[in-house]
């Protein structure tokens, strides 16, 4: 029974560590099962992410373990060796640990955030330091966190110290001989374990991306694997070559007569029924307003009554789609025209994409406005803005206006701010509201004075079949609805009010369940990010409409300069929607799991960067009743939109620069 005692005690020592380390992987992969598994998900079908995620944690441990093996080489510097080798060790070990810990507690936060495993976009938010590190402390219980972290740190590293005591005490006095065979066996088989694979090809981070649901993709593989593996995806690359090629599919979208030219450039006129009023333009971007948790969408828990009532009294489109999930993508998209593709980094942080051509600056003769609540540094907003000449800035700390959280004052005193400055101005004006309110941390969003503003409690039940997360992130988007209609009545009392388009577009969505309301392709391939209402309101200059075919973000601007009766330079993807002789419904769409893919009327294509996969998903029951051939020639036309559209756009960021002195 001693002979297994042969082997050294450093190597005992590491085997024990291997079982320690894979236990402390394992919890969290449990934990994030048990705490974020979509409801349609039995725990049979995440049964093989957790046999792929083994292999990926067992990669990370080797990376940790190896450099005691190799270090030990040298007799000197084993753990065994000495007491001071053995406290420096130990401490290795609890310094590994708590990176490991502070990686898992990310990952947590990440999957709480936005539904999706840690990756290199973190990096965005240290970029916003200040501000991401205040809102995580109105977010989060940090003190009991750090509080946890440490501890559990603590408790591992009396673990390593139990388990080299007990290696110890089974050897002592058995005389094993120092043999550097074990040694080089041991650092051979954490090689292979580093692998991940038998065969010529590492594991890598698109192996994760075999399942059909995107969970059992984000379980398989941890925090550490798909940060460090998506680092590199942050630096933007084109290629000129492919984007020419695609130009004749995308000249037939943009419905251009040259399809040879690789020109992006048209000068439009205005339509024949475009308004000779110079109307006032009040563009409105609304923080995470998910179409499926509106009262548009039919969800029954009536969040938002004032927006429903303004959609039935303007032109609405209820299939509208944010390129991309985040607020500066957002911003990004509707000021250039331009989906922002670049993965894991905002185009607005990327200097050689910042500047940008953008429709707003053909509103000739109006004012330019823009309002925030609190600081425009934050994802580099700032850079976009200063596309647009002569903008007129309202952003930052105010005097008199107190901040409601780390985003800065309420959207209600944002909006009755905007109001104010409007029934003041003599000349036509285009104003951009960005609001903020509607975000983490959802218990700070209403002011303590709001006397005007009544929460409602809903059980958690209700709340989560409806596709909230709690009862404070139902009353934080019931009050946001609140401010607009707020901002409506206040309007109405003035006097530029009937000469005023007002524009309403979500930014993003917020990943949840979305069953109630719409098919399942909504929730399982995460169209709820995407989806959001885009209204527009002027009951005294628009016919009311209900518009039911998918649009995009980037459509908003021409839209709105196709509405006002002068001609406009339109140098990128954007098309007027209210053009009659319009074609294609379509909308580009694409998010941080490598995904790109385009919605339609009918169906959602979408493929994966990485792997090439592909897969068709009817949007309706009338498509699901689709023959097989056609069902295979419409993933034929959008497998060539989409492709088309990804290399259109990485070429665009950088060559759509503004033109100075215009």
């Amino acid at each position: 029974m001693l002979r297994r005692y042969k082997i050294p005690k450093t190597i005992l020592w590491v085997v024990s560590l291997l079982g320690i380390f894979l236990l402390i992987f394992t919890i969290f992969r449990v934990i994030t099962c048990i705490v974020f598994k979509p409801s349609n998900l039995r725990f049979g079908d995440v049964f093989p992410s957790f046999l792929m995620g083994i292999r990926y944690d067992l990669r990370w441990i080797a990376f940790m373990l190896l450099p005691i093996v190799l270090f030990s080489m040298i007799r000197r510097l084993s753990p065994f060796y000495s007491p001071r080798n053995k406290k420096w060790w130990t401490w290795y070990l609890a310094i590994t640990t708590f990176v490991v810990f502070v990686f898992f507690a990310a990952g947590f936060g990440s999957f709480s955030y936005n539904q999706t495993p840690l990756d290199a976009g973190a990096m965005n938010f240290t970029e916003d330091f200040s501000i991401s590190w205040k809102m995580i402390q109105q977010t989060y219980p940090l003190f009991w966190m750090l509080l946890g972290l440490i501890t559990a740190v603590l408790f591992f590293r009396w673990m390593y110290h139990r388990s080299h005591w007990q290696v110890s005490s089974r050897t002592d006095g058995l005389a094993i001989p120092y043999r550097r065979k074990y040694f080089f066996i041991t650092a051979f088989i954490l090689l292979l374990m580093a692998w991940g694979n038998l065969s010529l090809n590492p594991l890598s981070r698109k192996d994760s991306f075999r399942y059909n649901k995107r969970f059992q993709s984000y379980l398989a593989i941890n925090p550490l694997q798909n940060f460090f593996s998506t680092l590199k995806l942050r630096k933007l690359h084109y290629n000129e070559t492919k984007a020419r090629q695609a130009f004749p599919v995308m000249a037939k979208w943009m419905q251009l007569g040259d399809s040879t030219s690789f020109s992006f450039k048209r000068e439009i006129g205005p339509r024949s029924n475009a308004l000779e009023s110079k109307p006032n333009i009040v563009l409105v971007q609304c923080e995470s307003f998910s179409m499926y948790k509106s009262t548009m969408s039919g969800n029954m828990l009536n969040a938002t009554p004032a927006f429903d009532s303004l959609s039935s009294r303007g032109i609405f489109f209820n299939r509208c789609f944010a390129p991309h999930f985040s607020t500066a993508r957002a911003l990004f998209a509707i000021i250039s025209g331009i989906p922002d593709v670049q993965l894991f980094k905002f185009s607005s942080r990327n200097p050689k994409a910042v500047n940008q051509q953008t429709i707003i600056d053909d509103f000739d003769d109006y004012e330019k406005h823009y309002f925030l609540g609190g600081d425009p540094e934050f994802g580099n907003f700032q850079g976009l803005l200063n596309n647009i000449e002569g903008l007129q800035e309202h952003t930052g700390k105010r005097p008199g206006i107190p901040d409601v959280n780390v985003w800065g004052i309420s959207d209600k005193d944002l909006f009755m701010e905007a109001n104010d400055v409007f029934k003041k101005l003599n000349h036509p004006f285009f104003a951009y509201i960005q609001t903020s309110g509607n975000h983490r941390p959802y218990n700070l969003t209403i002011p303590e004075n709001e006397n005007s503003f009544i929460k409602k409690v809903v059980p958690i039940e209700e709340l989560k079949k409806y596709g909230f997360e709690s009862l404070d992130e139902y009353n934080s988007f019931r009050y946001a609805d609140f401010c607009i209609g707020a901002f409506i009545k206040a309007a109405q009392k003035e006097k530029y009010f009937n000469n005023t388009i007002f524009v309403f577009v979500g930014d993003h969505g917020v990943a949840g369940n979305a069953e109630a309301e719409y098919p399942k392709v909504w929730t399982e391939q995460r169209l709820t990010d995407e989806h959001v209402p885009l209204l527009f309101y002027a009951p005294e200059l628009l016919t009311p409409q209900l518009r039911t075919e998918v649009v995009s973000q980037i459509d908003i601007l021409p839209t709105i300069a196709g509405m006002i009766h002068q001609s406009y330079l339109n140098t990128t993807l954007g098309r007027d929607l209210l053009n009659p002789d319009k074609k294609y419904n379509y909308a580009f769409v694409t998010n941080t799991a490598d995904m790109i893919g385009m919605v339609t009327d009918d169906f959602y294509y979408s493929r994966n960067i990485n792997s090439g996969e592909d897969l068709l998903s009817p949007m309706n029951q009338f498509a699901e009743r689709m023959a097989i051939t056609q069902k295979d020639s419409a993933k034929q036309t959008l497998a060539k939109f989409t492709n088309a559209f990804y290399e259109t756009a990485k070429y665009l960021l950088v060559h759509n620069a503004r033109e100075k002195n215009k």
